[in-house]
């Protein structure tokens, strides 16, 4: 028994070591972007809110985060608009092919987004589409199909589908009843596969950096900015990041959990 529980306190220790690896780096770009020194290093040479106004100062850095805001949007009303349909198709329809259809859908998840931004970047150019945010909308919807599809349809699963036949029993048609009975079973779904797409699709890099023209991307710029050192503005602009993504995964997580 004492044994069990030293191998116990162990693994919470080793738990626990991983999570201060990966969430201490973030820890220390937030202590920097309060920092009143240019120069990245301890001690500190005191507290300044300088950097956050800076960020916004920053004609170019605001242009970027324009435009991924404007991919963000548009990416996620696509891939919300046709991932609910495609879901429904799969949870109500048998057709030859179903399992390679639904397979094809969730396939761009388990592929790095190098590889899906190569073959993109190779496709769009066979069919005429030139690089730009259109391209970049695009390349985010299709990657980000399938997290729509798997959270929609495992909330499609969970719901009984003998309401829909008493719907239809009493009158309501086709669309009445997806209004009145589908919809609101699953909006949680919906509105949690949405916030938690706009957060992946404002942070995505390999895919925005081959699809993009000349119109950058706020990560791009960051990217690009990086090469030249590490400076004060990126570090608030990505404190603020990192503030504004976990309060969409925190809402997303609230809105996929399962209620009774």
């Amino acid at each position: 028994m004492k044994q069990l529980l030293w191998w116990q306190k162990g693994m919470v220790g080793f738990v626990f070591g991983v999570l201060a690896f990966l969430y201490l780096p973030i820890v220390v770009l937030i202590v920097f972007s309060f920092n009143d020194s240019k120069v990245t290093s301890f001690p500190l040479a005191g507290f300044t809110w300088h950097w956050y106004q800076a960020v916004f100062a920053n004609a170019q850095m605001l242009t970027a985060l324009k435009n991924s805001l404007i991919v963000a949007v548009c990416a996620t009303g696509l891939t919300l608009t046709i991932g609910t349909l495609a879901a429904l198709v799969l949870d109500r329809h048998d057709f030859p092919g179903k399992g390679l259809f639904r397979n094809a859908i969730l396939l761009p998840l388990s592929l790095p987004g190098l590889v899906t931004g190569i073959a993109m970047l190779n496709f769009y150019k066979q069919i005429g589409i030139p690089q730009s945010l259109t391209a970049v909308v695009i390349g985010h919807a299709t990657a980000l199909l399938g997290v729509v599809v798997s959270q929609v349809m495992a909330r499609l699963a969970k719901t009984d589908h003998r309401l829909l036949e008493a719907s239809a029993d009493l009158g309501a048609g086709p669309v009445e009843t997806f209004f009145r009975v589908t919809l609101p079973s699953i909006r949680p779904a919906i509105l949690g596969a949405g916030l938690l797409s706009f957060t992946l699709s404002f942070d995505e890099i390999p895919v925005t950096y081959f699809l993009t023209g000349r119109d950058i991307t706020l990560p791009i710029y960051i990217y690009s900015t990086l090469r030249r050192g590490i400076t004060p503005e990126i570090n608030a602009i990505g404190s603020m990041i990192v503030l504004v993504s976990l309060l969409l995964i925190v809402l997303s997580v609230g809105l996929l959990r399962d209620r009774k």
